[in-house]
């Protein structure tokens, strides 16, 4: 998924000249093409965060089209202000590229896990978020965030991600992508849970006389209202599923939806996802799902109780 991400952008600046890339400590072979055929416009800074939101700032006021990478819980975290400031309040159409969302990087503990970078960039006006559930919907949703009117924060998983989505599957900003067709259970997936969610529904399918659907959301905000409350109206249980906190996050976002537009479907929704406390284990990302129950058989067990 990272390497379609930046495979796109190079792509992209092959058409958009006003396309720039910035990046803070990354790997000297990082986007190696976008230096040597297009110097002027590639950057890469030191450990200097903060300091590039305010470049790219600048540079979009000046009619750029800039695209910020880095470790996401950096670009989040410690950068809030200067999102806020320099990017939100002013509407700048920068692109924020985080490195890493949710439990990706589980071998350097809780200072690197973007375990809340969801919740941090929703309490941002004129913010967008989309979190893509593998290479072939980054590189779709990267096309058509080009042109986006202000900023988007964009969610990269490890890479390496199973493949769901198919060339025939309408990927569409804003909109979300419906899997499997529900009738007693929907999972409301976002990001890579999208292919836990999948193969918790297809368990549930052929094991029980339960039908399961699952409807993912590429973008969290802003989020598709109306597919949302079309879809919960029709099944006995909803669950979301992310990985993030649950506090502020995805799970949150559509409990909001919902009891403003829907109310009498409220009590339909479990949310699983990351609990109120730092991540205390080391290991794999794999191994810090299972430790935190982000799993299909955890899944299962909520839908059937």
């Amino acid at each position: 998924m990272r390497k379609e991400c930046l495979k796109s952008i190079f792509k992209l600046a092959q058409k958009d000249k006003k396309l720039l890339f910035i990046g803070s400590d990354l790997g000297p072979g990082v986007l190696s093409e976008f230096k040597k055929y297009y110097p002027k416009r590639y950057f890469m800074e030191g450990v200097s965060e903060q300091a590039i939101i305010g470049i790219a700032a600048g540079l979009a006021m000046e009619g750029y089209n800039p695209y910020v990478n880095t470790i996401a819980t950096f670009l989040t975290r410690r950068c809030f202000e200067q999102i806020y400031v320099d990017l939100c309040l002013h509407n700048l159409s920068v692109k924020l590229v985080g490195n890493g969302g949710g439990l990706v990087y589980a071998p350097l503990g809780p200072t690197h896990l973007a375990t809340d970078d969801l919740s941090i960039m929703r309490t941002l006006p004129n913010m967008k978020i989309i979190a893509p559930c593998d290479a072939i919907e980054m590189g779709i949703l990267m096309k058509q965030i080009n042109k986006s009117k202000g900023p988007v924060y964009i969610r990269i998983a490890k890479g390496g991600d199973k493949i769901i989505t198919s060339s025939k599957d309408k990927v569409i900003f804003g909109r979300a992508r419906l899997i499997l067709k529900p009738k007693d259970f929907l999972i409301l997936s976002t990001g890579v849970m999208a292919q836990i969610a999948l193969s918790a529904a297809i368990k549930i399918n052929q094991t029980t006389r339960y039908t399961c659907g699952v409807l993912h959301f590429n973008t969290i905000k802003p989020l598709d209202e109306i597919s949302l409350i079309k879809s919960i109206s029709k099944v006995k249980k909803v669950l979301t599923i992310e990985e993030n906190i649950l506090i502020g996050g995805f799970g949150s976002a559509i409990l909001e939806t919902v009891n403003r537009l829907s109310p009498e479907n409220s009590n339909k929704i479990h949310r699983v996802g990351l609990q109120d406390k730092f991540i205390e284990n080391y290991g794999t990302q794999d191994e810090l799902l299972k430790i935190n129950k982000l799993t299909a058989n955890n899944i299962i067990s909520i839908l059937l109780k």
